[in-house]
C-alpha cells in the first residue's frame, strides 16, 4: 500500500513538477515591490497572488482562442508581454502622464492606476467604457446645475433661523462621502508630505479627492473612470464583477434599487438558492452550464454563449448597448442619451434635462426609434436563451407600459408643483430659487427619484413587490395626495 502511494506521489510530481507560482516570469521591478510590500501590505500582495494576472503573461493571454480571450491588445512590447502583470507593470506605466508620479526607491511610481493604464492590455474594453454613461458620471452630476442643486439639497448643512431653513453648500469631503462616492471625485495632487518609514524618510504626493474608485472618477492622468469599481483591486476578479453584490455597492436605492429588486426577483431567488454551484470565471460564460439565471453582468456586460460555442451576446463595457430606455427617471424615463456626456443636454426651457418638465423627450439628444429597436432586440436575445418568445414579448410589453404609467404619475405630481410655483406658494423657478429645497419640492423629487424609479426597476427585473407596496405604485399614488393636501393647506393659510 505504501509502495503504491509512493508511485502515486511520483506520478503527481512528474505531471506537476513545480507550482505555477514558481515558473511564471515576474519582472525584477515587480519582485522588488513584492519584497518590500509583502511585509507592509500583505493583503495587497496576497490578493494579487490569487489573481489571474499573477499567473498568466499577456503574451500567453493573447494566444488563447478569440472566443476565450480576456485581453484585446494587438501588439505589446516584450518587456510587458513576457512577464506577468504585477505591481510595476501597473504602477509605473505612463509616468509622464500622471500628476501623481513620484520617486520611490528609484522607481517612478504613481498611486492611482487608471483606465488609460489598463488600456495597454484592454484597449477595446476601455474604449467601450469611455462611451458609457458611467465614465462621465462625475461630470454628468457636477456640471449639470439641476443635478448639482439636488446634490446640494441632500448633502448641504441646514441652518434654522426664525423657522426658516437655509442650506449651506456641502464641503468636498461630504460630497466625496455621499454622491461622489459612486459618481467619482477629481483626484489631484496638492503637494507632498514626508513620512518616517522603516526604510527612513520618504516623500509621497498628497492627493485630493482620495480615496475614491467611483465609476466616473477624474484621474491624475486626465482619464475618466475606475476599472476597480467592478474589478476590485488587487485580484481584479471577473467572477466578482459578474456577481450582483459588486453592483449593489452603487445600485441599491431607493433611487437606483436594482440590487434590492434583483434580490426579490425570481432571477435573484435562483441566484441565492443555486448560485453557489455556478462557475463565474469562464470566458465565454455558458448559459445553462455555467449559470442558470442572469446576474447584472449577464444582462449588461458579459460574453454569453451556448454549449456549442455559438455567441448569444458579445461582451461590452458600454453598459447601455442592450438598453433602449433610461429608466432612471431624470425626471421622466426616456430613450438613452446619444452622448455619455449628458451635461450637454438642454431642453426648450433652457434646463439641462433630457425631457421637458412636462415629460416630452428632448429628441435631438436621445437615441432614435431604430436604435431603440436594435438595443431592445439585443437584450431580448439574452432573455430568449432561457425564455420563450411569447414570455419575452409579454414581459417587454408590460415593462414599456410601466414606463408610460410611471411617467404619467410623475406628470401628475409635476402639475401640482407647477401650480405651487405659479401661485407663489413655493419659490422654485419663478423666483430663481432651488427647485429642491422646500417640502413640496422634496415630495416631488421622491415621486420620480424613488417611487417612479422603483416601479420601473421592478417591472424591468421581475421584482413585483417593489413595484407595488415597497416604494412602488402605492407610494406613487399616496405621494400625489400628500402633495395636494400640502398645497391646499398653504392655500387655506394664505386666504
Amino acid at each position: 500500500m505504501a509502495r503504491r502511494s509512493c508511485f502515486f506521489i511520483l506520478f503527481v510530481l512528474l505531471l506537476f513538477p513545480m507550482s505555477s507560482r514558481a515558473v511564471v516570469p515576474i519582472s525584477d521591478d515587480t519582485q522588488a515591490c513584492i519584497d518590500c510590500h509583502a511585509g507592509l501590505n500583505p493583503g495587497i500582495v496576497k490578493g494579487w497572488e490569487k489573481s489571474r494576472m499573477s499567473r498568466v503573461t499577456p503574451a500567453a493571454a493573447k494566444e488563447v482562442p478569440t472566443s476565450r480571450r480576456r485581453v484585446s491588445f494587438e501588439t505589446l512590447e516584450s518587456s510587458l508581454a513576457d512577464s506577468v502583470v504585477g505591481c510595476a507593470e501597473c504602477h509605473t506605466l505612463n509616468p509622464g502622464d500622471h500628476r501623481d508620479t513620484f520617486d520611490h526607491n528609484g522607481f517612478e511610481v504613481h498611486i492611482v492606476v487608471t483606465p488609460k493604464d489598463c488600456a495597454i492590455c484592454h484597449p477595446v474594453e476601455v474604449e467601450q467604457f469611455g462611451k458609457n454613461l458611467m465614465s462621465h458620471a462625475y461630470g454628468n452630476l457636477q456640471n449639470n446645475p439641476v443635478y448639482r442643486a439636488l446634490a446640494d439639497s441632500v448633502n448641504g448643512m441646514h441652518v434654522i433661523k426664525d423657522l426658516e431653513s437655509t442650506v449651506v453648500k456641502p464641503d468636498s469631503e461630504t460630497d466625496a462621502d455621499s454622491c461622489f462616492y459612486c459618481h467619482g471625485t477629481v483626484i489631484d495632487v496638492k503637494g507632498n508630505v514626508t513620512r518616517e518609514t522603516d526604510d527612513g524618510e520618504m516623500t509621497f504626493p498628497v492627493l485630493t479627492g482620495w480615496p475614491n474608485r467611483g465609476v466616473g472618477r477624474i484621474n491624475p492622468d486626465g482619464s475618466k473612470g475606475a476599472c476597480s469599481a467592478c474589478h476590485t483591486r488587487h485580484q481584479f476578479s471577473i467572477a466578482m464583477a459578474r456577481k450582483p453584490y459588486t453592483c449593489s455597492e452603487c445600485h441599491k436605492g431607493p433611487d437606483v434599487p436594482a440590487y434590492k429588486v434583483y434580490n426579490v426577483s425570481k432571477h435573484g431567488n435562483v441566484f441565492s438558492s443555486l448560485g453557489g454551484d455556478w462557475v463565474y470565471d469562464n470566458v465565454p460564460w455558458v448559459v445553462g452550464k455555467d449559470f442558470t439565471a442572469p446576474t447584472c453582468a449577464a444582462c449588461h456586460v458579459s460574453l454569453l454563449a451556448d454549449e456549442e460555442g455559438e455567441v448569444i451576446s458579445n461582451r461590452t463595457h458600454q453598459m447601455n448597448d442592450r438598453l433602449a430606455w433610461r429608466i432612471f427617471g431624470l425626471i421622466y424615463a426616456h430613450p438613452h442619451p446619444k452622448s455619455p456626456d449628458t451635461a450637454i443636454i438642454q431642453n426648450t426651457a433652457g434646463l439641462p434635462l433630457p425631457t421637458e418638465l412636462t415629460g416630452e423627450p428632448v429628441v435631438k439628444f436621445l437615441i432614435d426609434a431604430e436604435t431603440r429597436k436594435e438595443r431592445r432586440k439585443q437584450m431580448q436575445t439574452v432573455c430568449l436563451s432561457c425564455h420563450g418568445t411569447t414570455w419575452v414579448e409579454g414581459q417587454f410589453a408590460r415593462f414599456e407600459n410601466t414606463i408610460k404609467t410611471t411617467n404619467d404619475m410623475t406628470l401628475a405630481a409635476t402639475k401640482i408643483l407647477l401650480t405651487g410655483w405659479e401661485k407663489g406658494m413655493v419659490k422654485g423657478l419663478s423666483r430663481k430659487d432651488s427647485i429642491f429645497n422646500e417640502a413640496l419640492e422634496k415630495k416631488w423629487v421622491e415621486q420620480w427619484l424613488f417611487y417612479g424609479n422603483s416601479t420601473r426597476y421592478a417591472s424591468a427585473m421581475l421584482g413585483a413587490d417593489y413595484g407595488a407596496f415597497a416604494h412602488g405604485r402605492w407610494y406613487l399614488s399616496k405621494n400625489i395626495h400628500e402633495m395636494l393636501e400640502h398645497l391646499k393647506q398653504q392655500v387655506k393659510e394664505d386666504e
